[in-house]
């Protein structure tokens, strides 16, 4: 994802050569090759403020989930308080569920 906006890889920023010119590198190639730089920059601090802005974005929804949904006691599970349903039921009912 990162890599398909990112014009330059580290190894060819590190194994980038310059033509030397008369008085040293020419100076259209080192400013080609640092506007390279400087977009890659650009779209990497655009990249981090958007996974910024999405991972507090998820983290404020895992919050409101884990607010609404109810807390069960440890150890207890559906198949628990069904059976705890049930019983109470009988309880209650008797022999009436049994008709």
């Amino acid at each position: 994802m990162l890599a398909e906006r990112l014009n330059l890889t580290a190894k060819e920023i590190l194994e980038k050569e310059f033509k030397a010119g008369v008085r040293g590198y020419k100076q259209e190639d080192v400013d080609k090759f640092l506007d390279l730089i400087i977009k890659d920059y650009e779209t990497m601090h655009q990249l981090m403020d958007e996974l910024q802005q999405e991972n507090m974005r998820l983290k404020k929804q895992v919050e409101e989930q884990s607010r609404r949904q109810p807390v069960q006691p440890a150890g207890t599970t559906n198949f628990d308080i069904l059976k705890r349903l049930s019983n109470l039921e009988r309880h209650v009912f008797g022999s009436k569920l049994d008709d």
